[in-house]
């Protein structure tokens, strides 16, 4: 999902190297603002931060599992890992299998499973905790990119989407454990394995766990910035087709129903459906006609990108679009239209802006760190838009780590150093939201 390309403020390079330094640096920040930062809470902290080496062991073992989505033998050796770990840690662990799948025009025959666990508190707060296994990278591809270290980066296949996810996950749980925080009702994990393919054996299932939850987070990186992020675009796809007539292009060409040209009508037309203003957008993007120069073509196909900020938007889209293909250039062709729902967009409700101002304050009250709030969507969606169809809690996307270079050939990292923070924000966030009402 593409970010905003801003900064992040880093602490200075010896408050990383000493185990207390950033909790010291901290205390003069308070002091020089006089009191108006609240103290972090030591010992999650310290407890983020001796985490990490274990972090750094886990991504490099998850990278070094090639699990692209299409890759049945990764993805399910990819889950059969992730599962153990989540069992060590007492939770109540499933790995399902896709049942209700959307097909696509991309779905493979195959798809990989969905590891769920279940971890039970105290209280009555229910948090869903959501990442993806599932990678874009075709097996093979470790050997030319092994993970690797460089100075803060972490680099690897899928180490910014979405294997920190899974692994922040994981280390997430392991230290609300080691801490004793279980003042929530049901913690939920819930890691799927064809997200790179939008999702299409996991979507119904992410939607029905999201609905009762009380909080929705969502592991995917926060790019540069290391904002959160409360609305994405949905994505959607258009299949136009045209059926005509053939006929030989010289000799008697007013025999045949040219495709090509209703099809060329029916693309102008429809350029019109797009209002960009709205954030709805229709783009043209592939098309094919004919097999031979002299031949009028029978056949003629396009496809179009489609996005919009709103579910309605893409309803109100998929009734024009039928209504376009009866308006023909030529009777005798047959014109189908066909929409598919790639991924909807991720709406901002209130409770969202809630836990993100919440998790704002955190960062900058106790850490001293700055974390935009994005609820404008700015680019591609993500699973998060499956669980806010019908949440009544609050979905929060970007709680990954920093990164860059996701899909990128040789490029892709995350930042290490925004490892405690994130661990820090996400126990305090556990803490909060099952303690009962945000502070306002």
């Amino acid at each position: 999902m593409p970010h905003p390309p801003l900064r992040r403020p880093r602490p200075p390079a010896p408050w990383r190297r000493q185990p207390w330094g950033w909790l010291a640096g901290l205390a003069c920040v308070w002091a020089l603002a006089g009191g108006a930062q609240a103290a972090p809470d030591a010992r999650i902290l310290e407890a983020a931060r001796q985490e990490q080496p274990a972090f750094l062991n886990t991504l490099r073992e998850l990278v070094e599992i090639e699990s692209g989505s299409r890759d049945i033998d990764g993805v399910r050796a990819m889950a059969k890992r992730v599962a153990a770990r989540l069992k060590a840690l007492g939770g109540e662990v499933q790995t399902l299998l896709p049942t209700d799948i959307v097909r696509l025009d991309d779905t493979p025959e195959q798809l990989g499973p969905v590891v769920k666990a279940v971890f039970r508190g105290t209280g009555t707060a229910r948090i869903l905790l959501i990442a993806h296994m599932d990678t874009v990278y075709p097996r093979g591809t470790l050997q030319h990119q092994p993970f690797r270290l460089e100075g803060d980066k972490a680099y690897g296949l899928g180490a910014a989407d979405d294997k920190q996810g899974v692994a922040l996950i994981l280390h997430h749980v392991a230290l609300l454990q080691k801490l004793g925080v279980r003042n929530f009702g049901t913690l939920t994990v819930l890691l799927n394995s064809d997200e790179e393919i939008s999702s299409p054996g996991s979507r119904q299932l992410i939607t029905a766990t999201a609905r009762d939850q009380d909080a929705v987070f969502s592991f995917e990186g926060s790019g540069h910035s290391g904002a959160v992020y409360l609305a994405t675009s949905g994505i959607g796809a258009v299949y136009l087709s045209v059926r005509g007539q053939s006929a030989h292009a010289g000799a008697n060409p007013e025999a045949g129903v040219n495709a090509l040209y209703e099809l060329s009508h029916q693309v102008l037309q429809m350029k019109s459906l797009s209002q960009p203003e709205l954030g709805l957008k229709l783009n043209w993007t592939l098309s094919h006609a004919g097999t031979t120069r002299n031949v009028i073509p029978d056949l003629a196909t396009a496809q179009a990108d489609a996005r919009a900020l709103r579910l309605a938007d893409f309803d109100m889209l998929r009734s024009a679009l039928q209504e376009s293909v009866n308006q023909k250039l030529l009777p005798d062709s047959e014109v189908n239209v066909r929409f598919e729902l790639r991924r909807p967009p991720l709406e901002v409700n209130d409770a969202s802006r809630a836990v993100a101002r919440h998790a704002q304050r955190i960062y900058e009250q106790e850490l001293g760190l700055a974390m935009p709030v994005i609820d404008i969507a700015t680019g591609g969606g993500t699973d998060a838009a499956f669980a806010g169809l019908q949440a009544r809690g609050a979905v929060i996307e970007g709680l990954g780590l920093t990164g860059y270079g996701a899909h990128g050939s040789g490029a892709e990292y995350v930042l290490l150093d925004s490892l405690v923070p994130r661990l820090y924000l996400t126990v305090r966030l556990v803490q909060d939201l099952a303690a009962g009402p945000l502070p306002p």
